[in-house]
């Protein structure tokens, strides 16, 4: 794809106006285990203010991307710029000036389960700015954990106290702690009801709105990747097999695209978000 074409070694400043686009910009990523590869000269670009799906198989890589972008797995081979900034290879305590500029909702939140919703969010916090005093760090985390739909009792709650659907909105709660400018997500809607996976879309799509987020989303979730998603890129073949809109996925060939937006599933995903979108104009209509 021409996005992929981009020359690394241009001017200075053309680079960084496409890096003021393109926050994420991957360039020939290997990733092995031992003698198997993951990941094989692997391009991909994320553009400014996008919620991009990164969807694949099982086995693609997709959680080992993601882990590359932010510096927990070290690729072999290629070029990750996050922010115009090389972090290939760097330590995670390395001071490269952007880790505190991106937060990560993992699996199932990855909350600690000894500390309150409130300590939880305010780790990042006292890492980065240990000079906050803790009435400010107090009144930060409450903010945080309303904004994602919790009450704001939920701040003295542990995780165990907490259902499935409140555990994942703590966890966004603690990856916006640092007012971030991407956002990772890792399967945030694995494990809920629909209703619940539908409102975490929503106020996803919100946030991403009113914050101007770049989203970086794993899903397999077809009702999210219908519903919120700008962009969608597939992982196979060990690379980035496409990037696009749903449309235009589906003018590829590629069999496993086809297969996975083709099947039963995806017809039912795409005939809800259909309908959705009459109810809204119905109502945007009659108001």
């Amino acid at each position: 794809m021409s996005e992929h074409a981009t020359d690394l070694d241009g001017p200075d400043l053309e680079w960084d106006c496409y890096c003021s686009e393109h926050p994420i910009v991957i360039r020939g990523l290997t990733n092995r285990f031992g003698d198997f590869a993951v990941h094989e000269d692997l391009d991909l670009d994320v553009r400014r203010g996008e919620i991009l799906g990164v969807v694949g198989g099982s086995g693609t890589g997709k959680s080992v991307l993601m882990r590359s972008i932010i510096g927990l797995q070290f690729p072999d081979e290629g070029c990750i710029t996050v922010f115009g900034k090389d972090i290939t290879g760097a330590e995670p305590d390395e001071q490269i000036g952007v880790r505190n500029r991106w937060g990560v909702l993992f699996q199932g939140g990855a909350l600690f389960s000894t500390l309150t919703v409130a300590e939880n969010v305010q780790v990042p916090l006292k890492q980065y700015y240990p000079e906050l005093s803790q009435k400010l760090l107090n009144e930060i985390s409450r903010y945080k954990t309303v904004l994602t739909g919790l009450p704001e009792d939920a701040c003295s709650k542990y995780p165990s106290e907490l259902s499935g659907g409140m555990k994942k909105r703590a966890g966004l709660a603690r990856a916006l702690a640092l007012d971030p400018e991407l956002l990772f997500l890792d399967e945030p809607t694995a494990g809920l009801d629909p209703i619940g996976a539908a409102k975490f879309d929503e106020l996803l799509r919100e946030l991403t709105d009113t914050l101007g987020l770049t989203v970086f989303l794993i899903t397999h979730d077809l009702d999210t990747l219908y519903a919120i998603c700008d962009r969608i890129a597939v992982l196979a073949d060990k690379k980035v097999v496409a990037v696009g809109t749903i449309p235009e996925l589906l003018a590829t060939d590629h069999p496993w695209i086809q297969e996975y937006f083709n099947g039963p599933r995806s017809r039912a995903a795409a005939q809800t978000h259909e309908a959705g979108k009459a109810l809204d104009k119905q109502a945007a209509e009659g108001s």
